[in-house]
């Protein structure tokens, strides 16, 4: 089963890894055999090694990848997939005799898992991801939506996610053999650590930041980039390095969806930097956890941002108090007992402008209510100087669209799809526990992991348009 919909065969999966250009193109990274340097030829093409780290996430295991490749009807549609590939290239064709898992292990651990080849291996899956992405029909500058309705196929979707390491004890876990009493050190992971899950709870081993953009297919999922988190708490420092590094491949992005991990720093920088919308949930304080009702357990805070100067249709001005409540803009009035009532603004529309400097800035528009008269408000969403000096944080406490905007229930529900792919992955782990050890070959299998993800959904996507031109036919 995938973590998302309808089980997908095996098969399928590898064909379509063996027929995405993108296995290729990332073999390109691999340095190409030198004779003059002496040695033993490869026995297989190197784009063999990116097939067989993609394949890990189709079959589990190195192991078992071996196991299947080795049955004649898998290693034959392999070597055909590959021939039909390269047509008029003889030596890149497979050899009748089944790679075996100790070719993968040499390659993986001679190149693969060094690391200028696994930093260009990162960088050209992005390129190539960007592309396909845009291919089926994502992140497209033409595509539907604007900034006031963003729509879901131009949204970038993040998460952290830990990996359990393969082995259950800890650096410095020592064990007595029982019969030469030779106190040993436990095989562990060297890389792993202590991390923090949005839930509050702790898990160890590995985490990375993935990246990803989907449509609404059950399949139609991009795996843009994955970015490794050295050290407890550094997951928000690891995704804005993804987008920062995603920015420049895709112009048609028009924000991301992500969890509280992100705070107000963030969000200045993905407004004015990328030009992107942020799209999370405000953090609050937790109320007394026995409170019967889940919802009265949040206390959100209320700021003061700042005060508008409004004229009614009469001529007449008055002052109005902006307050941010819950990321929500309202204006705050006192009652006829002295108590301060907060109102809430709807969003009627959310634009951008650049500056000189290639710096956007973010403005909302909102209805006032109406005994101010027919009209709107404009109210700046970015920090800038002024807010400084007042030690104000606005983007920490006033999002572009708040919780309680009909737009934010159908684009923060996409924040599923990122813990589904959490699953996902899981689901492709022996007995749910990394494939190796350490955090660059773990890296190199995360990126096995999105090559596979992403043939699955350019294959369908491509599947998709044949079918009805076979129908016509």
């Amino acid at each position: 089963m995938n973590g998302v919909g309808r089980p997908v065969a095996a098969l399928e999966r590898v064909e379509a890894i063996l027929g995405n250009p993108a296995t290729y193109v990332l073999a390109g990274v691999i340095p190409e055999f030198d004779p003059s340097r002496g040695g033993r030829r490869r026995d297989y093409p190197s784009f063999m090694w990116i097939v067989y780290e993609a394949l890990l996430s189709v079959y589990g295991s190195a192991r078992q990848v071996e196991a299947e490749l080795s049955h004649p009807l898998v290693w034959a549609l392999a070597r055909r997939c590959v021939r039909r590939q390269f047509p008029n290239e003889p030596e890149c064709w497979l050899p009748g005799r089944p790679m075996r898992r100790h070719h993968y292990i040499y390659g993986r651990n001679r190149y693969l898992t060094d690391p200028m080849i696994l930093a260009e291996l990162a960088a050209r899956h992005r390129e190539l991801a960007a592309l396909q992405a845009l291919e089926i029909g994502l992140v497209d500058p033409a595509g539907p939506g604007s900034w006031t309705h963003p729509d879901l196929s131009r949204m970038l979707h993040a998460d952290g996610k830990v990996i359990t390491p393969l082995y259950r004890a800890r650096p410095g876990d020592r064990r007595v053999d029982p019969v030469t009493g030779e106190i040993r050190a436990k095989r562990s992971d060297p890389d792993a650590g202590l991390h923090f899950e949005g839930t509050g709870e702790t898990a160890w081993g590995n985490k990375y930041v993935i990246v990803a953009a989907r449509n609404d297919d059950v399949h139609g999922r991009i795996i843009l980039d994955i970015e490794y988190v050295p050290a407890p708490g550094g997951e928000a420092a690891a995704a804005m390095t993804c987008f920062e590094r995603l920015a420049p491949l895709l112009p048609g992005a028009q924000g991301v969806i992500y969890d509280t991990a992100l705070r107000g720093v963030h969000h200045q920088r993905l407004l004015r930097e990328f030009g992107w919308l942020p799209i999370n949930r405000v953090t609050a304080k937790q109320a007394n956890p026995s409170t019967a009702r889940r919802a009265d357990r949040r206390v959100d805070k209320s700021v003061h941002l700042e005060d508008k100067t409004i004229t009614r249709p009469d001529g007449t001005s008055v002052s109005v108090k902006l307050f941010a409540r819950g990321g929500t803009l309202g204006i705050v009035e006192l009652d006829d007992r002295g108590n301060p009532i907060f109102e809430p603004l709807r969003r009627v529309r959310t634009h951008r402008n650049q500056d000189k400097n290639s710096q956007f800035r973010w403005y909302n528009d909102y209805q006032l209510p109406d005994r101010y008269g027919p009209g709107t408000i404009t109210v700046r969403l970015h920090t800038n100087a002024d807010d400084a000096k007042r030690k104000l944080n606005r983007t920490e406490n006033l999002r572009p669209i708040p919780q309680d905007d009909p737009d934010f229930a159908a684009l923060y529900a996409r924040r599923n799809d990122a813990e589904s792919i959490n699953r996902y992955l899981d689901d492709t782990l022996w007995l749910g526990r990394a494939h190796s050890v350490g955090h660059h070959r773990q890296h190199v299998n995360l990126l096995g992991f999105a090559l596979m993800t992403n043939s699955l959904a350019r294959h369908r996507h491509h599947h998709r348009r044949r079918r009805p031109a076979d129908l016509a036919a």
